[in-house]
């Protein structure tokens, strides 16, 4: 007979082993449930060792008060903001953390953040599901951690306010990046990046930005605590930018590769024409095909064919010039254009691609989850070059496109620059 005590537990045993934390890696559960156990630790501690003076308690009333604020003002940018965002992502809790970890014990700066976080997820993210509260909590501990080394950072500093302020930012940065970096590698090893983990230059641009508005605020809850709520507008403007330029790459990139889009691609190569015209220019121009694609989505599945288009568009970029505009044509094919680029030196590098695609080793996976690696890619690259092969944008890439169907057609895997510019083979037509 179960008794009523045991039937509780027995149901507390099944809620929590359905939770989607234990759905995670091995690895990632650890490290995060280390986490938080070593922030309950200092916190327990912190609040044994410091005493917390009622000034002390109004600061963080005033930080949590205006976080909160902050949150309702920027709540649909934020939501848009956290749908749209690809690694880490970064929100603006730093501009309230950091004045904590300087100005309260850090006690208080933990509570702060659960304030925080606890706000932002039933307000800014739609709640949690039932079992996905880990999300939040590890999302918290991070910054509560960040907040920890702020504090030890300004606390090891000569005590001047400015070098306290900025020991203090840096402090921050450094745990929030460690570990941030850490936990988004843990969850999935295979395809990690030193992008994908530790974002962006705009993504630490933007932190160090919220950072910046965390120091100003500290001389600003010293001297004038009033003004404080004129930080709000601020955030709203940055976030709101943000927003923007995310929705600005959204509309310009091929979302598979991070290359340019065929509709983008037009255009700059459309006003790339124009500037070799008026300079008396050249440029030269790579259609590139991937051989026997289909295959590999009917062998491999969908995202194996995604992963070597990944992988290709990887290539492609390294081998071109920042100034170069590359993109993403559709299906398979890839497009280049080199600015100030004769047919020749176009060629050369056509070769280089075609090489290193060749010598790919592509780490993959089948729709049945079974890891496999891809290799001994080849790819068709066909070449012309303005104003040689076309006067117009249009009139190039045919000609390109012709010599890709000449390279398949004589055994594909190689370059094949145009022959006979388009207008005279329109002419013979």
């Amino acid at each position: 007979m179960v008794t009523l005590g045991e039937f509780s537990a027995l149901g507390l045993r099944d809620a929590v082993s359905r939770w989607s934390l234990w759905s995670r890696p091995r690895q990632w559960v650890a490290v995060t449930l280390t986490s938080m156990a070593v922030t309950v630790v200092l916190t327990v501690v912190s609040t044994l060792v410091f005493p917390v003076s009622l000034g002390q308690f109004g600061i963080l009333a005033m930080l949590a008060g205006l976080a909160i604020a902050q949150t309702e003002v920027t709540r649909q940018i934020e939501r848009q903001r956290r749908m749209l965002s690809q690694g880490p992502h970064i929100t603006v809790t730093s501009v309230w953390l950091l004045p904590a970890a300087l100005l309260v014990p850090p006690q208080l700066v933990a509570a702060l953040g659960v304030i925080i976080y606890v706000y932002l997820a039933f307000r800014s993210w739609n709640g949690t599901r039932p079992g996905e509260a880990h999300r939040v909590a590890a999302n918290a501990t991070t910054m509560i951690l960040s907040g920890f080394g702020a504090a030890l950072a300004g606390h090891l500093s000569d005590g001047h306010s400015v070098t306290t302020v900025v020991a203090g930012a840096l402090g921050y940065f450094l745990v929030n990046t460690a570990l941030t970096g850490l936990g988004l590698y843990l969850t999935d090893p295979a395809k990690a990046t030193p992008e994908s983990c530790l974002g962006t230059m705009d993504d630490n641009l933007l932190e160090l930005a919220t950072l910046c508005v965390g120091g100003l605020l500290v001389m600003v809850l010293n001297q004038e605590p009033l003004l404080s709520v004129l930080v709000i507008l601020p955030l709203y403007v940055l976030q709101r930018s943000m927003l923007i330029k995310r929705l600005e790459e959204l509309a310009t990139t091929d979302q598979k590769t991070q290359l340019l889009n065929a509709t983008t691609w037009q255009e700059g190569a459309q006003r790339e024409i124009s500037r070799a015209e008026r300079e008396n220019g050249s440029f030269g121009a790579l259609m590139i095909d991937l051989d026997h694609f289909k295959r590999i989505n009917d062998t491999y599945g969908h995202l194996a064919g995604d992963d070597v288009l990944k992988a290709v568009a990887a290539v492609v970029k390294q081998e071109t010039r920042a100034h170069d505009l590359v993109g993403r044509f559709g299906g398979e094919e890839f497009v280049a254009l080199l600015p100030s680029t004769s047919k020749e030196d176009a060629i050369v590098t056509a070769e280089r691609i075609r090489q290193r695609i060749s010598e790919l080793v592509i780490p993959t996976q089948t729709n049945e989850c079974e890891a496999v690696a891809i290799e001994n890619r080849t790819a068709s690259i066909g070449v012309a070059a303005f104003p040689l092969d076309g006067t117009s944008i249009d009139e190039v890439m045919a000609a390109a496109d012709a010599a890709v169907y000449a390279a398949k057609n004589s055994g594909r895997n190689r370059v094949v620059g145009s022959v006979t510019p388009i207008r005279e083979l329109a002419a013979v037509a």
